[in-house]
């Protein structure tokens, strides 16, 4: 690694795990801290020191990288509310240089290492491929008329295919155009090549609106006069209209028929991997209309089931007689609405340690979907009451819930102990309840209802049910098995 920071002239590099979109779910062809790592997670930071290389990891994958980093990587295991790059910082000399990639760093990230040298770099020195995305666009909704007093440059792909109404499908796990879109009161222009949208940018002389927290810092340099505003279009289109509700009950409908599909699949064969069930269920949603998964499906057995984000869904690991599977997927549809379900499923008769564990689950996800609050810190507050300490060894080590729309992960709304989990649950936001308990010497246990609010209450996209077996209902409040009826048991 020395070799890289001589190269740069740098005595630190951050590797980041975005490409230059800044998107959640880069491809890991585009990915420099996988190609350094090794490790597939969604997010999490690498930084390359002149002795060593940290990995930086929160709840949901402790684990994970643990199983899966190269040798001679320290990773470092972040606590719910540890922020990441405060832990960078704690590492870094002051007076040293450390080299960002300006492109795959958001201006506001970029600013929190104020007072630090910086060297920042035009090009990835680990890993600067990009996929040359195709732009199939259609036209899944009417274009918003968006027309602000002031000019505005919007980055982030959601924004703008919300904007735009626009989607494209010829990319895995993903409905978003691949564009930046500059907006005034006359005109709306879209960007699909760098270069002419740098050129723009360079030559405009007027004032500029723009989000530090979704521009990267390369393009940020190019403004002459940016102002940094919070984005109005991420609470816009956080309340969905009736015509997005409606497109969201059909997708769900067909999500629930495609897992329900999966189900009886398990049921009625023996021998199957965790790869055979996902190769299986990419072909049901398939076969019930979907354009593409909004993410990769996971498919965990017993221990792997413990980790929140396991993305292997190997060829070695069976599901035998008594084994737990977890079940996290999703589909696009032809509104490029990202649908996210959650089911544990059991093979053959459950035992009563598994049933304990799936039922104080259960209890957690219908209290929360039952309860009413203003934010989705008191949802998580109560998920965290219910759970925390509930069973000796397991932990619930990730936020209750997150928004959905054109990604699979919006905010807001936002279900966590997190400062945007503040914004208050409004009608027509859609959003995640997703409580667990994990334990990775035994099980996960994960139940994902992906829901919205209508008339002041929580209602469920989802109305697949609840394993039947998996369900002590001695274990059940009355109120509870109240309203556990309004989900089917299986």
């Amino acid at each position: 690694m020395n070799k890289i920071l001589e190269q740069i002239n740098t005595d630190y590099l951050l590797v980041n795990s975005t490409n230059k979109y800044l998107v959640e779910y880069s491809l890991l062809s585009e990915n420099a801290r996988y190609t350094l790592t090794g490790f597939t997670g969604s997010t999490g930071d690498a930084l390359i020191t002149k002795d060593n290389i940290y990995l930086f990891v929160d709840g949901r994958y402790h684990t994970q990288a643990d199983n899966e980093v190269k040798q001679g990587i320290t990773v470092v295991k972040l606590n719910l509310g540890q922020s990441q790059d405060d832990e960078i910082r704690k590492l870094i000399n002051p007076e040293k240089t450390l080299g960002i990639v300006s492109k795959k760093i958001s201006q506001k990230r970029l600013e929190g290492f104020d007072g630090y040298k910086i060297k920042l770099l035009d090009e990835d020195p680990i890993n600067n491929f990009t996929e040359n995305h195709t732009k199939d666009y259609i036209k899944a909704f009417e274009p918003i008329n968006y027309r602000p007093k002031k000019a505005h440059f919007i980055s982030n792909l959601e924004e703008v295919s919300y904007i735009t109404g626009l989607r494209d499908f010829s990319s895995d796990n993903t409905s978003k155009i691949w564009a930046k879109l500059f907006v005034d009161n006359e005109n709306q222009i879209i960007f699909t090549e760098d270069k002419e949208c740098g050129d723009f940018l360079k030559n405009y002389e007027g004032e500029i609106v723009v989000n530090k927290a979704l521009i990267n810092a390369y393009d940020y340099a190019l403004i002459k006069h940016p102002i940094d505003k919070p984005s109005e279009i991420a609470k816009m289109k956080s309340v969905k209209t009736e015509n997005e509700i409606e497109a969201y009950k059909r997708a769900f409908d067909r999500t629930d028929k495609a897992v329900a599909a999966i189900r009886e699949y398990i049921e009625s064969n023996d021998n199957l991997s965790e790869y055979d069930i996902s190769k299986r269920l990419k072909e049901e949603f398939m076969r019930f209309g979907a354009k593409s998964l909004s993410f990769n499906s996971i498919v965990a057995i017993n221990q792997n089931s413990a980790l929140a984000h396991y993305s292997k869904n190997s060829k070695e690991v069976f599901l035998k007689d008594g084994d737990l599977v977890l079940i996290d997927c999703g589909a696009y549809y032809e509104s490029g609405l990202a649908t996210d379900i959650t089911r544990v499923f059991v093979k053959g008769t459950p035992n009563e340690f598994q049933k304990k564990v799936y039922t104080t689950v259960l209890k957690s996800f219908l209290n929360c979907y039952n309860a009413d609050y203003n934010t989705g810190i008191e949802y998580d507050s109560l998920a965290h009451s219910l759970l925390d300490n509930a069973i000796d060894g397991f932990k619930f080590n990730h936020g209750l819930g997150h928004g959905i729309g054109i990604n699979v992960h919006e905010a807001p709304p936002n279900l966590s102990q997190n400062e945007i989990a503040k914004t208050e649950i409004v009608d027509g936001m859609c959003f995640t309840i997703e409580p667990g308990l994990y334990n990775p010497e035994f099980f996960g246990v994960r139940l994902e209802n992906s829901c919205y609010k209508k008339d002041g209450k929580i209602h469920s996209f989802v109305k697949m049910g609840y394993e039947g077996k998996l369900i002590d209902f001695n274990l059940l409040s009355t109120q509870e098995k109240e309203l556990l009826k309004e989900f089917n048991i299986l």
